[in-house]
């Protein structure tokens, strides 16, 4: 897969550039990102002064919405200059005269399809928002944010009601951390940048020739021997799933197979097709390792490993990659041809078919779904895998038409 990071880049620059020409064509002058589904505009404003409260009422009163109001009010803080002491944060319980009052439904679960709505209205009353769950109110605490504005009247928020719902229930930015590994900080400040605008799925590419990014408690060589020591620790793969999941944000990692598999062969040169030894890649590209597909041993091996990671990642969600599997290997490998030509595969598409579908039982097994880049898509894969269209909508299309789920990563 060519330069995801890049690619990954590519796709905000092109959602900041979406968002701006749909507000230019707007009827209202709000800059606001991504757009909201419905925006009326009135005249007037909420003017933001030190008094400025804060109550949250409902069965979503978590401490998650807890803690988007703390990190929405430092950061209005810090854009205007105004100090709000802890009393800015109440109870609702006998207040009245409150700057913002936050009603939240509900808790809501940190899966796919989650109610993510909201209303939010801003008047002569104050600020009103209203959401189904806690997530939903998060999404409505970042639209506030950017409806503030700063100039020679002060701190203030125009009077508007914003009704909103996302069009799509998966938004998410991938970071390629087996390429170009980001210290725990970094991917949090991408998780922060990604709540501002309202993506809710980090796809953390692990696993890739480069390096193997995640501590294996089975496996350790996978770690140790396949990394340069720049991995992430059990006890940091939690930190980042604990605090995206404040920001409403799910952590689906990938672990690709059965090509990009350089870091795996040079941990466990048994795991290859061809004999070692092995070194991690410098640099990018198409690699020719790939996974024993015919060794029962692989996939004892594998079942073992996603087992553990499994019971490590919280999201029903893993991705097998599954991309750029050129071949070379397997028809390089005497016995691998014979057991394709025994089993009737006519190539080394059919080959990785029944690698995909070995898989699939070991991640059903466990409890989760699987996603695969567009490479995966052949006749006879169940439908509850999801295609991961890299390669063009075409892909997404022909996958939709037959059943599947798909996300689209292309076309930006």
């Amino acid at each position: 897969m060519r330069h995801p990071i890049l690619a990954a880049l590519i796709a905000l620059s092109a959602c900041a550039a979406t968002a701006a020409l749909a507000a230019a064509s707007s009827p209202t002058p709000l800059d606001l990102m991504p757009l909201p589904r419905q925006v009326e505009l009135a005249s007037g404003q909420v003017v933001i002064t030190p008094s400025f409260t804060v109550a949250v009422e409902g069965a979503g009163a978590t401490p998650r919405l807890a803690g988007g109001v703390q990190r929405m009010l430092r950061r209005l803080s810090d854009r205007s200059g105004l100090f709000f002491p802890p009393s800015t944060f109440l109870e609702l319980s006998g207040r009245t005269a409150t700057t913002l009052r936050i009603s939240a439904g509900r808790p809501g679960d940190l899966a796919l399809g989650v109610d993510e709505s909201y209303t939010l209205q801003v008047g002569a009353n104050g600020i009103v928002l209203e959401a189904a769950t806690d997530i939903g109110a998060l999404r409505g605490l970042e639209t506030l944010l950017q409806l503030v504005t700063l100039d020679e009247r002060g701190v203030t928020v125009p009077w508007v009601t914003i009704e909103d719902a996302p069009r799509f229930p998966w938004r998410g930015l991938m970071i390629d951390s087996s390429r170009h590994f980001m210290p725990v900080e970094v991917v949090k400040r991408n998780l922060d940048a990604m709540a501002a605008v309202k993506l809710n799925v980090l796809h953390w590419h692990l696993v890739d020739d480069q390096g193997f990014r995640v501590e294996c408690l089975a496996f350790p060589r996978l770690h140790e021997a396949a990394s340069d020591g720049l991995y992430y620790t059990r006890a940091q793969i939690r930190e980042v799933q604990d605090y995206a999941a404040q920001r409403g944000i799910r952590v689906v990692p990938e672990f690709d197979l059965p090509g990009h598999a350089t870091a795996w062969a040079t941990a466990y040169p048994e795991l290859a097709s061809l004999p070692g030894p092995y070194r991690i890649e410098r640099s990018w590209g198409i690699f020719d390792p790939t996974v024993n597909p015919i060794r029962e041993e692989t996939y004892r091996f594998l079942d073992v490993f996603f087992a553990e990671m499994a019971a490590l990642f919280d999201d029903e969600f893993m991705h097998i990659g599954g991309d750029e599997n050129n071949g070379i290997q397997w028809a390089a490998n005497p016995e691998i041809a014979a057991y394709m030509a025994r089993a009737g595969f006519a190539d080394t598409l059919a080959m990785q078919r029944y690698f995909n579908e070995r898989v699939l039982e070991i991640f059903t097994r466990h409890g989760k779904r699987m996603i695969g880049w567009d490479e995966i898509f052949q006749e006879g894969l169940p439908t509850n895998v999801v295609i991961h269209s890299w390669r063009g909508r075409e892909s997404l299309a022909e996958a939709a038409s037959r059943g599947y789920a798909g996300i689209l990563s292309n076309g930006y």
